[in-house]
């Protein structure tokens, strides 16, 4: 088992976990209405740091996020006694956008700009010497993050993980959700027959994971996580729940619904997330649970929602208690479930996490507060082997290992491959440059392959790795914004602005509805890499994957070096 040994959560509204939750228990918000910040031309409401609770939090040396990052894990690591300097710590950061709201400055290294890079700076002030690995999954991405610590700590590879998830807001991110339509100007509803939209939220908070702790005492544990694809809509969610649901049957295999407290859901207030959800929840079985939402509270925090909301649901349900939906009033999803704008008393000791995201991403965990033992870790289902290999720069493509030869070069040759060994496909032709450089690589593995595309297995996943994130993308994006007489934020560009969106593009492609991931380290680490793939084995479901390095900086500079691996 995976125990839990300290959190945190650094939010608006509190400093530690313990503030955080004496002051939602209250019904209180972080949430506030903000008319021209940022100079973007629309009102929004969301929980953010003031400039005076930014300095407080301000580290030499690192920026706004890396600071929030580096307050939350110190205020965390407080109390314990792990050593974070031994190899045997892992360091995974779990982030949406990282430094974004430094994109277009001109007195910035451009190397600050890739999450990899930023994780390595936070890991270097606090004095961890492994090589952090950054979850870029859209918004489970935290709930990604803790899924991979209980993975890796599962097969010992690690002693301790520390999980942080964060986010801060700015002019990019707002004006990209509002781009959607998908924001309401005044505090939001979840789950309500008049919600409009969501809020967003700045918070980071940190877990600190461990094969074993005290002996003699409970302790929360981590299991049964899970990810699954819609292989649906890279932006709109399956209307019959598919990869929600797919996540709920798995971490209630050999669980009674009787024996959890709630499922503490993603109830953004969005019209369409919000439906699929009530639909996932009564489609298996759980709909006699309490379903609650913490978005009335914090907004949605982006790459700390996963994380932020299981520390809270762990402390709530340890002061026997469910906490309310803010903002809920009556229900307005068609699916039959229970929500309450007013807290709930619960003498049950676990629950279930779950997550949606844009990319067709899904994930849910189980938390249960059980006696300490000493953990004997998952046997590894086996050793991933390689069939077929890919690899494309912008000069060269080779298909296992032979050369082939193209007319053009760079970005023109991607679309040449595409005419010429896909050509059926033209939504090709809306995807940003690192989804179809990922897109096209895909295509040439499964062509080297073999199989007729409807006898794929749907359960393969799709988890890749690179270092610059989607950069090329964020750049495009910030053309539509960065003149205020010129401003034309495009939801085309900026969904592209996630790099995980690729994996949902194949996931789609292939009606492959297994786990899709992505991860960004400082730089290609095939050791790491390989310690990540493995560790997706413990999945029951995954037996094979589309894996690999895919980067794409700028049209000079890109590169895919993907293949299948089986067990």
């Amino acid at each position: 088992m995976i125990y839990k040994i300290a959190d945190n959560i650094t939010s608006p509204i509190g400093r530690t976990t313990e503030e955080n939750y004496q002051t939602v228990k209250k019904g209180q918000t972080a949430l506030a209405y903000y008319d021209g910040q940022w100079c973007i031309p629309e009102p929004f409401t969301a929980a953010l740091f003031s400039d005076m609770e930014n300095e407080e939090l301000s580290q030499a040396g690192l920026t706004r996020f890396e600071s929030l990052v580096f307050t939350s894990v110190q205020k965390a690591l407080e109390g314990t006694s792990v050593n974070i300097s031994n190899d045997h710590v892992v360091f995974i950061l779990s982030t949406t956008k990282g430094n974004v709201e430094l994109l277009g400055e001109q007195d910035i290294s451009p190397a600050i700009l890739h999450p990899g890079e930023s994780a390595r700076r936070i890991s270097k002030a606090l004095g961890i010497k492994s090589q952090p690995i950054v979850v870029c999954n859209a918004c489970i991405s935290g709930l990604s993050a803790i899924i991979l610590a209980e993975r890796l700590l599962e097969q010992h590879q690690y002693d301790y993980a520390i999980v942080c998830g964060a986010d801060v807001l700015s002019r990019f991110v707002i004006s990209g959700f509002q781009s959607f339509k998908s924001m309401d100007a005044h505090e939001c509803r979840p789950y309500d027959i008049e919600r409009l939209g969501m809020n967003l939220g700045e918070a980071a908070a940190t877990m600190i994971l461990t094969t074993s702790a005290q002996t003699g005492t409970t302790a929360w544990t981590i299991s049964k996580g899970v990810i699954r694809n819609d292989a649906f809509h890279i932006s709109t969610p399956s209307n019959k729940a598919e990869g929600a649901w797919r996540c709920l049957e798995a971490v209630m295999s050999g669980e009674q619904p009787e024996e959890l407290a709630v499922v503490n859901a993603h109830g953004t207030a969005t019209m369409f997330m919000d439906q699929m959800e009530s639909v996932a929840v009564e489609r298996a079985g759980l709909n006699s649970l309490p379903v609650n939402s913490y978005k009335g509270y914090y907004g949605h925090t982006l790459g700390a929602a996963g994380v932020l909301e299981t520390i809270l649901t762990m402390h709530a349900t340890d002061d026997h208690t469910i906490i309310g939906t803010r903002g809920f009033e009556e229900l307005g999803v068609s699916g039959k479930i229970l929500v309450s704008a007013e807290s709930q008393p619960t003498d049950r000791q676990s629950f279930i996490k779950l997550i949606s995201g844009f990319g067709g991403s899904n994930a849910a965990l189980l938390a249960t507060k059980v006696p300490h033992s000493v953990s004997q870790g998952n046997r590894k289902k086996g050793t991933l082997h390689q069939t077929h290999h890919v690899s494309i720069t912008p000069s060269c493509v080779a298909i296992d290992g032979i050369a082939h030869t193209y007319q053009t070069s760079g970005k023109e040759m991607l679309t040449e491959l595409y005419k010429n060994e896909v050509g059926d496909y033209p939504k090709f032709y809306k995807m940003d440059m690192l989804s179809r450089l990922g897109f096209i690589a895909a295509e040439l593995l499964l062509k080297s392959e073999g199989k007729q595309r409807l006898e794929a297995d749907e359960h393969r996943a799709v988890i890749l790795f690179n270092h610059s994130s989607s950069i090329h993308a964020d750049a495009q994006y910030l053309d539509s914004i960065k003149d205020p007489e010129n401003y034309f934020p495009s939801p085309s560009l900026f969904v592209y602005t996630l790099p995980n969106i690729v994996t949902g593009e194949i996931a789609i492609r292939n009606h492959y509805n297994g786990e899709t991931s992505f991860y960004i380290l400082a730089e290609e680490d095939a050791s790491l890499i390989a310690q990540v793939q493995q560790a997706s084995l413990s999945d029951p479901m995954t037996e094979s994957m589309i894996s690999g390095w895919l980067d794409y900086e700028d049209d000079t500079n890109f590169k895919a070096d993907m293949y299948i691996l089986d067990t």
